[in-house]
Parts: structure tokens; C-alpha cells; sequence
């Protein structure tokens, strides 16, 4: 039997040039294959606000956020797929995860005042793209965007083990790269890594 994946696309543009989402439908081609359930949230087709108000933060979510939950909730797995803006996450996808987290869903107070992991079980795969070679991010940049959210909202929410992939060079990728790049995603579709 095979696992069930929740595959978060992030990039904030709904056309359909983009590389984040040809890796997305490469992973989820991958997944599906192997006989893993494969449910994908479209970041840019869905209703999603800024939180404004901190008390916002401890009412739950409704709509387009509550069905994201409940996908997250059903899934051992999630990927996440972004471009990197600005050295991190579209403002979209911090946006959305805000909302995630919401009434208690993701984290929630714990008597010792230390945050409770309330997505303990699940995996999770962080897949960026970006036009500097991904060398480049982690070493002269520290990879500080993707670190903070890997250990800021995914780590504290209880996801276990993080693994990520950087993609560099986005936006000179040769054909044989692409292609490349669209089998390493169906293989790790397969495996639900």
C-alpha cells in the first residue's frame, strides 16, 4: 500500500511556464505511478489572506485553508515546490502557511510553554528553484530563506525528516537538464522522499 502525498505548489503565478510547476506534475507523475494517493494544492488558485491581527491566529481556518488542512492531515508526506524571491518564500506561500498554522492546527501552546508538534509523523520535501547556482545560495548566502522555514514552520510544526532540493540555474535550464530534472522528480515521487 502506498503512501499518501500532499504536494503544495507555491508558485505564486498561475501560468503554466513555470519550472515549479512542471516539477510538481513530475513528482506527483512519479507518485502516482508507484501507487502512492497524491492530492496537490495550487497555491495560486486559492483564496488566501494575509493574517493582520494576532488573535486571527488562534481562530481556525475556513475555505480554501480548512480543505489545505484537511489534505495535510490525510497525507504521511508533503512537498513543497517555490521559487525563490528576495532570498526566500513568495510572500504567498509565508502567507499560506500562516494560515495553516492557524487555531492550533499546526502548533499549539503547550503547558511547559514550549510549542507542541501537532503534525508529528509526517515527511516532508522542500523543492526550490532560483536563478543563482544553488552553490552559491547555500555558501555565500547561508540558505537562511530555506533553513528558517525548514526549522521555523515545518520543524516546529513536528515534520520529520525535512529534505530539500535546490535547483539553481532556473532560468537557463538546457533541455537535457529539464529532463534530468523531471526524472529526479518522478523518482522521488516514487519513493515518497
Amino acid at each position: 500500500m502506498g503512501e499518501t502525498i500532499c504536494i503544495i505548489d507555491g508558485h505564486p503565478h498561475r501560468g503554466k511556464g513555470h519550472l515549479c510547476h512542471a516539477l510538481a506534475e513530475a513528482y506527483k507523475a512519479g507518485a502516482k505511478d508507484a501507487g502512492h494517493k497524491v492530492t496537490t494544492l495550487t497555491l495560486a488558485d486559492m483564496d488566501i489572506n494575509f493574517l493582520r491581527d494576532p488573535a486571527d491566529f488562534e481562530t481556525p481556518a475556513s475555505g480554501d485553508i480548512a480543505k489545505a488542512q484537511k489534505a495535510v492531515s490525510a497525507a504521511s508526506h508533503i512537498v513543497v515546490v517555490y521559487p525563490l524571491w528576495l532570498g526566500t518564500m513568495p510572500a504567498l506561500v509565508k502567507a499560506f502557511f500562516e494560515q495553516f498554522a492557524r487555531g492550533g492546527f499546526a502548533i499549539q501552546e503547550s503547558e511547559h510553554g514550549w510549542p507542541a508538534k501537532m503534525l508529528k509523523g509526517k515527511s516532508a520535501r522542500v523543492i526550490v528553484t532560483m536563478g543563482m547556482p544553488a552553490a552559491a545560495y547555500k555558501v555565500f548566502f547561508g540558505a537562511h530563506g530555506v533553513k528558517g522555514f525548514e526549522s521555523g514552520i515545518l520543524g516546529m510544526s513536528g515534520f520529520k525528516p525535512v529534505r530539500e532540493t535546490l535547483i539553481g540555474g532556473a532560468g537557463a535550464l538546457s533541455d537535457k537538464r529539464a529532463a534530468s530534472l523531471f526524472g529526479r522528480m518522478r523518482a522521488l515521487g516514487a519513493k515518497a522522499s
